[in-house]
């Protein structure tokens, strides 16, 4: 017997308490949730200024901070897209 699942599935499988929580309106909202503009504006900053090469000890950590913050959204924001799509609304 395979008892391996196929690791999207997985994903959804281990995010699916999460989502429990939320009804179709608030994963709508999370979907559609944009970053606040100053905050775009300061991780353009630090973005521009990683490029250079000319990042502080301080703000590397605080860029990548931004960026784990980010990473975290975009997955979120996936996941709930792909239950509200499953759900068809």
């Amino acid at each position: 017997m395979n008892l391996n699942i196929d690791p999207q599935q997985a994903f959804h499988r281990g995010t699916a308490p999460i989502f429990a929580l939320l009804t179709d309106e608030q994963m709508r909202r999370l979907a559609q949730l944009q970053a606040d503009p100053s905050l775009a504006d300061r991780v353009d900053e630090l973005a521009a200024k990683a490029n250079e090469g000319e990042l502080t000890g301080e703000e590397r950590d605080e860029y990548e901070a931004y960026i784990e913050a980010n990473n975290l959204m975009a997955i979120l924001q996936a996941e709930a897209r792909f239950r509200l799509q499953l759900a068809g609304t």
